[in-house]
């Protein structure tokens, strides 16, 4: 099983978007600082996952929801985002 999930800095607001089949290790490792694109932005609250069968309908999703500007809009209404950039 694979994850799409959607995470909120809580100090900064900042919004990112991943994929991947382990989603409590996932986030312990953002929150620890081992990814290097949400390092600066540490702490993370998970606020939305989606399952996938495979990594490959998770990878296409995952890029349909960053590359979308109409999806990316629905994702910061739908969260109450204002001002939080999306990674």
């Amino acid at each position: 099983m694979y994850f799409v999930y959607i995470l909120e800095s809580l100090n900064t607001g900042r919004i990112y978007i991943g994929m991947t089949e382990n989603i409590e290790q996932r986030i312990k490792e953002h929150n620890a600082g081992r990814v290097s694109s949400t390092k600066g932005y540490r702490s993370y609250s998970v606020i939305y996952t989606e399952e996938y069968p495979d990594k490959t309908s998770a990878r296409k999703r995952e890029i349909q929801i960053k590359k979308s500007g109409v999806t990316r809009r629905e994702i910061k209404m739908r969260f109450g985002l204002k001002n939080g950039s999306i990674v």
